[in-house]
């Protein structure tokens, strides 16, 4: 394994698109790197009166870190992405309801004659060494101690086709895909695109629930250590994720019910290869034991997750078992990994 390499972006750094932009450092195949990530305010809103409309500016929300760009990464070929740690960078977490935005409200694509709702902001205590977050009622005496389930809610590739994408869309390169389920320990599978991949990831989550309804989760700053691994010739069409348990095939589309079918083509075609069953019986098994877990419902594209336990697969193994390798990694000192 490589010495662990640190990037610690500038300001001025933080990307806002995937594809159109230089990359900012470059990774070898099998590389570890420790990078910081920004929330998805860029840092602005910190007290309950930093109501985003204020202090943010579009379209400069969701910076990611990056691009990195991956020496002999090429189109056709799968870029495994490791998450080895992701820990908060900060104490205090944030969220927010926003008068057009998210799957209660009225939006520009789903447009009704109801008022908008209120803008409101909640602060949530996080306590790594305790593993919580603390949601507190803005208007109640009211109080939840939560876990902490540090996760990114966007990691992606740069587009083919000189394609640009802005950061709060996901999509077959990845992006916003807003799954809770890209925690320490998982292991992301992009197909590549372009020369180098051009890798970022940024929107660090403390804990989302599934289907980030609100259209915001407890954002903060993360502290964050992954591996990268070149799978050669071999392509992925769709967002892949494999954690310690599970396959996990993710689909992007609106409606949902399209971002739904993606994701369980892909895992029905995944298990087939996998196991040698036709298509008919892979199509059986992910139906009588597949679930489907949410990702968002309120991005420009909705995400959804087809996954299917390790155990119902037999002796199959993904991507020569680059999960397993990668999981060998030990996380840096004091870093929350997921494995309390």
């Amino acid at each position: 394994m490589a010495a662990p390499i640190t990037h610690i972006p500038a300001k001025d750094d933080l990307a806002y698109t995937f594809g159109g932009r230089l990359p900012v450092a470059h990774l070898q195949s099998g590389d570890v790197l420790t990078t910081y990530t920004e929330d998805c305010f860029g840092g602005a809103v910190s007290t309950v009166d930093d109501l985003p409309s204020r202090v943010c500016q579009m379209p400069y929300l969701n910076p990611v870190s990056g691009p990195f760009f991956i020496e002999d990464a090429e189109p056709g070929d799968t870029l495994a992405v490791h998450f080895v740690s992701i820990v908060p960078a900060r104490p205090v977490g944030v969220s927010s309801t926003f008068p057009h935005f998210g799957a209660l409200t009225s939006t520009s694509q789903t447009p009704t004659l109801q008022p908008p709702l209120e803008e409101r902001v909640w602060l949530y205590d996080i306590d790594t060494c305790a593993g919580t977050v603390t949601y507190r009622a803005r208007n109640a005496d009211y109080r939840v101690v939560l876990p902490l389930d540090p996760m990114h809610g966007t990691v992606g590739v740069a587009p083919a086709g000189f394609e640009v994408r802005s950061t709060i869309v996901p999509d077959s390169h990845g992006g916003n895909l807003d799954t809770p389920e890209l925690r320490a320990g998982a292991t992301l599978y992009l197909g590549v695109n372009v020369h180098g991949a051009m890798l970022c990831l940024g929107d660090g989550h403390a804990r989302q629930g599934q289907g980030e309804v609100s259209g915001v989760a407890v954002e903060v700053a993360m502290n964050t250590t992954i591996a990268v691994e070149v799978i050669k010739g071999v392509v992925t069409p769709w967002p892949r994720i494999e954690s310690d348990d599970a396959l996990m095939s993710v689909g992007c589309a609106r409606p949902l019910e399209d971002a739904f079918r993606i994701s369980q083509h892909d895992l029905v075609t995944w298990t087939a290869s996998l196991t040698g069953l036709d298509m008919l019986d892979a199509y059986q098994l992910v139906a009588q034991a597949g679930t489907a877990p949410v990702g968002n419902v309120c991005d420009p594209n909705y995400t959804m997750l087809a996954r299917l336990d390790k155990q119902y697969l037999g002796a199959a193994v993904a991507y020569t078992a680059v999960h397993e390798r990668l999981r060998q990694i030990p996380p840096p000192p004091r870093a929350w990994n997921g494995r309390r």
